[in-house]
């Protein structure tokens, strides 16, 4: 059985019938809110963000946590506000992301909030970049039951790696994949799926061979290769990979670059997710990284009432009238997705 298999089946496994019935609810609104024109919503979110820490250790560029370019607070998610959300929310739930902005591993309270989320039958995920997964760290990680840990690793050489991860070092992860790898095998668990994800550009894009290789000799169970999102690209970017597969831009008849496809009047993450900050604001998508579209506080209401509010509905209806006038859909594109090879 094929590891990826494994994994959509532990997910279809967190499928409860109150859990179908309000996913097809959400469904169901969405396409009835593209058809009329007019933000209907009916159920929950299926999925949701949440932020662990805004702090970083390292310093990748086109990144607001590794630039320190934040307008908005920093800080690190609170425990009991967590669980204070989840107890809400779990019954309908299906899929939990444990990151937005910051490395998740620098919030000591991390492991105990994916494990607070696994207790409630909740599919869990998260993104590191491995360098505080030591031997302790990573025996933690597989005991608190996460579903998936996505290892972030730019380059299969020190000098190529820290050309993006600013400040990092290569056999940090090397050795936190090692750790990880190791303690599931010894703790006979089927979690987490382990991931290398390869953000290509330019500087990089010569060793995506390399890194599948890399992956397999070190036990991973797959690898995503991820386009790059840069903020200044229309007179070209340096991080723009040459192999045209692997960016979101192009050039265009009057020798600008612009994002390859299309920007349609209709969002999916509108209707089955969003993301919560650190100090509980919650914003439409990963997309707005300095919080700009605060669209309620859950330290002020609750999710309930939050998710059907004036400010959610009337950002839900601007973007189905234009969705090229709202800032932070400017720069999206179908080309965040990962895919394996």
């Amino acid at each position: 059985m094929s590891f990826s298999f494994r994994d959509s089946t532990n997910f279809i496994s967190k499928l409860t019938p109150r859990r179908a019935l309000n996913a097809g609810k959400v469904l169901s609104s969405y396409f009835y809110s593209r058809a009329t024109g007019k933000a209907s919503l009916w159920g929950s979110p299926i999925s949701i963000s949440f932020e662990p820490t805004t702090s970083c250790n390292l310093r990748c560029p086109e990144c607001p946590s590794g630039l320190r370019s934040f307008t908005r607070n920093t800080g690190m998610l609170q425990e009991d506000f967590f669980k204070q959300v989840i107890d809400e929310m779990h019954q309908h739930l299906l899929y939990l992301i444990f990151y937005f902005q910051g490395e998740p591993y620098l919030n000591t309270k991390f492991l105990e909030m994916v494990k607070y989320a696994s207790s409630k039958k909740i599919y869990t995920a998260t993104s590191t970049n491995a360098h505080y997964l030591n031997d302790e760290a990573a025996k933690k990680t597989i005991e608190s039951g996460l579903d998936r840990l996505i290892i972030s690793i730019d380059g299969t050489t020190q000098e190529t790696y820290e050309n993006y991860r600013v400040g990092g070092q290569l056999s940090k992860v090397i050795e936190g994949t090692k750790n990880i790898v190791k303690w599931r095998k010894q703790l006979k668990s089927k979690t987490p799926m382990i991931v290398f994800q390869f953000l290509v550009v330019k500087p990089n894009e010569h060793q995506v061979e390399e890194v599948k290789k890399l992956g397999k000799e070190l036990g991973v169970d797959d690898v995503w290769f991820k386009t790059a999102q840069v903020y200044d690209y229309e007179n070209g970017n340096e991080l723009i990979p040459t192999i045209e597969k692997y960016s979101r831009y192009k050039k265009n008849s009057v020798g600008k670059w612009s994002i390859k496809n299309k920007l349609l009047n209709h969002c999916w993450k509108m209707w089955h997710s969003c993301v919560v900050t650190w100090d509980g604001w919650v914003v439409p998508c990963c997309f707005d990284k300095d919080a700009t579209h605060k669209l309620g506080s859950l330290k002020q209401q609750s999710f309930k009432d939050l998710w059907r509010n004036e400010s959610y509905q009337n950002f839900r209806t601007s973007l189905l009238k234009a969705r090229s006038e709202i800032d932070i859909c400017t720069n999206c594109t179908e080309g965040t997705k990962v895919w394996s090879e």
